[in-house]
């Protein structure tokens, strides 16, 4: 089930402990007027309006409001991912930390193929992390499944590749996440028939990955051409 809408005002309207698992693409807040390198060309790193700080309120109070909602409708052996960067992921953990959130795994996903710098005066940005969770009552790890990834036990360093052009071709969202990615995620921490939510949908990439693995789907997206996109997306997967 799709939702065009703001995924605080769907969640509130989702029964309590009744998803599997929960996967959160949230805004990072790097839209400041930046520039970076895509396919090399300089290009903005304005992400869209949804990504600006001075479009919400309060960000503590935004993000205590979508990790309230997840909480409450997690079950209690269930778990959450939540993506990030530095800009965004430290306050997250703290507030997931105050909520009654437990980490269990802190993933780095360390991209093949991360773009050059335009600014030779730092490091090359190369990672992003991932915060795996539970609500301190245990979860779903499908250990086998994961050591058949490299014949040994899996490692919270997962060197993968970023979007493949072949996952484009529904449209273009700038914080696209690879399938690859997901379906790693989604095999670790689900069972077939079980339901995944998505509350920061953008592309539809949790959406194709769950259905093509058996899953059931809720996908929340408040920006209307992304809904589209992704609709198209799940719709043409199943």
């Amino acid at each position: 089930m799709l939702y065009n809408g703001d995924c605080v005002e769907v969640m509130n309207s989702i029964d309590s402990e009744s998803v599997d698992m929960i996967f959160a693409d949230p805004p990072y807040f790097l839209s400041n007027g930046g520039k970076s390198i895509s396919s090399g060309k300089v290009v903005s790193v304005n992400k869209g309006e949804w990504d600006k700080k001075e479009n919400y309120e309060n960000i503590e109070v935004f993000t205590k409001n979508w990790l309230n909602q997840c909480f409450r409708i997690l079950k209690d052996k269930c778990s959450i991912w939540v993506s990030g960067t530095h800009h965004n992921i430290f306050n997250i953990k703290r507030i997931m930390d105050e909520i009654g959130f437990k980490i269990i795994n802190v993933v780095i996903w360390k991209k093949v193929d991360p773009p050059p710098l335009i600014y030779k005066n730092k490091l090359k940005f190369s990672y992003e992390f991932i915060i795996w969770a539970d609500k301190g009552k245990g979860h779903i790890f499908n250990y086998s499944e994961m050591y058949k990834i490299g014949n040994e036990e899996l490692q919270d360093v997962w060197i993968l590749p970023s979007v493949q052009s072949s996952e484009k071709k529904y449209g273009y969202h700038p914080t696209q996440k690879p399938e690859c990615l997901l379906e790693r995620i989604i095999k670790a921490t689900t069972n077939k028939e079980q339901l995944v939510l998505d509350p920061f949908m953008g592309s539809g990439t949790t959406g194709v990955v769950a259905t093509r693995l058996g899953r059931k789907f809720i996908g929340i997206e408040k920006e209307k051409q992304f809904y589209f996109n992704s609709y198209r997306r799940i719709e043409n997967q199943t």
